[in-house]
């Protein structure tokens, strides 16, 4: 494998202008020239591009994706390959970001398990998006569209415009380099013999029913667990389709962004041997995650691995799972780590976890998803107001006369973030 390079461009301010560009910390978006990009699907009736800065008394419902823009050095790969090119390995070269800027999709419901972007006020606290400047993408499909066509619309809108903006940075400055080493099994064992060997399992939800992520293009659902590089999940290999709950989707950019690589990473040859990225898809029948689970335990062990940690993506049966394979492993003496949220109830006192076995001693939890907040109202709403009373974490009512919205954060994008990208801190009692 050869190096992988991303390159971060800081962007603090975006505005329209006559040309797409990064000049000083501002992009400007040429509206018109992105507009007619989009619009080439044919399945798109129209779309709206707005802007969404932090601190602005703005709210975005519901939410759907989002992406961070990017591009590839190399002129004929795509930064989200298999996607709109053809699936050449990501992780290896160079790949430049638009750090600070989200391509956030919004517009009619596809599913009701899309979610909400307050950029100030109480709920702007529970979201990082909250603190980036947003383009926003309201999207209005053709008539007559099935839940899926208009998913998969939408989804390849949120990552045409990330590409297109993308190539905005590609002659920009750029302030900070994250560099992965390119390394085969034999280099990462031999870096420090007496450190151990870690390996981590990121789950992604495979499940239809609008639950699904693609790898490479391929809707997981088809797929085994693949082993990545660190690189390759940094680099868009991953992406999501995922319409699960707000406060615990793995959006795009979270996959674009994950710090359990990114913290693996820093770690890498002082206090242990980080061994890859077992990407391990999440199905509804128990037949399915057996399966799945016994094919990601033979790799761990296959690998040396002594340590692993495991994300989950959604809640519910994908916590079966975690439990599963986390018996396997510690059976076979690899100390397992699990990475969850919980849905305790609103007064935290009902069992977090839809699952659990004496073997998880070692649970990292990211937030209670049941716990309720009121909003405050915006001045202006991006998208459709009216969905907050059918998203998850709403109910009827929960939008209030006056604008303000009372819910739970599982409504909130990235609230309790499986990956533990987001504002709340786990703390040891």
């Amino acid at each position: 494998m050869k190096e992988f390079i991303l390159r971060k461009v800081k962007v603090h301010e975006v505005a329209f202008g006559e040309y797409t560009e990064v000049k000083k910390g501002c992009l400007t978006i040429d509206a018109a020239a992105l507009t007619a990009v989009l619009l080439e699907d044919r399945q798109m009736k129209s779309v709206d591009i707005r802007i969404a800065a932090p601190g602005d008394r703005v709210r975005i419902v519901p939410v759907k994706d989002v992406i961070e823009p990017r591009a590839r050095l190399s002129a004929e790969e795509n930064p989200f390959p298999g996607v709109f090119s053809d699936p050449h390995v990501a992780g290896e070269g160079v790949t430049v970001s638009l750090d600070g800027v989200c391509v956030v999709t919004t517009g009619r419901m596809v599913n009701f398990q899309e979610g909400l972007i307050d950029m100030s006020g109480l709920g702007a606290e529970f979201s990082i998006f909250s603190r980036k400047n947003n383009v926003v993408l309201v999207i209005e499909p053709v008539e007559g569209l099935t839940k899926h066509e208009h998913e998969r619309m939408v989804r390849i809108a949120g990552l045409k415009a990330a590409a297109y903006l993308g190539r905005a940075g590609i002659t920009a400055e750029w302030e900070e380099e994250l560099r992965v080493p390119g390394a085969n099994l034999p280099g990462l064992y031999g870096t420090d013999p007496s450190l151990p060997r870690v390996l981590y399992v990121c789950q992604v939800i495979a499940q239809g029913l609008l639950h699904d992520n693609y790898i490479y293009g391929l809707n997981a659902q088809g797929c085994l667990p693949l082993l990545m590089t660190p690189g390759e999940v940094l680099d868009g290999a991953i992406v999501s389709g995922n319409c699960a709950a707000p406060c615990h989707k793995h959006t795009t950019y979270h996959h674009q962004n994950n710090p359990i690589v990114e913290d693996l990473l820093k770690e890498h040859g002082k206090t242990l041997n980080f061994l890859g990225v077992l990407v391990t898809p999440v199905k509804t029948a128990l037949a399915e995650k057996v399966r799945i689970c016994t094919q990601a335990f033979k790799t761990a062990k296959m690998l040396g691995s002594q340590g692993v940690i495991i994300s989950e993506d959604g809640g519910g049966n994908p916590e079966n799972d975690l439990m599963l394979l986390d018996r396997l492993l510690e059976g076979a003496g690899i100390k397992t780590v699990l990475v969850t949220d919980e849905y305790a109830g609103s007064d935290g006192a009902s069992p977090g976890l839809a699952d659990s076995t004496p073997e998880a001693d070692a649970v990292v939890t990211n937030g209670n998803g049941n716990q309720r907040v009121i909003l405050p109202p915006m001045d202006i709403v991006i998208g459709w107001p009216e969905s907050i009373d059918r998203i998850t974490g709403g109910h009827a009512g929960s939008l209030g006369p006056d604008g303000s919205v009372d819910m739970e954060i599982a409504g909130i994008m990235g609230s309790t973030n499986e990956l533990g990208l987001e504002n709340l801190t786990t703390v040891a009692m």
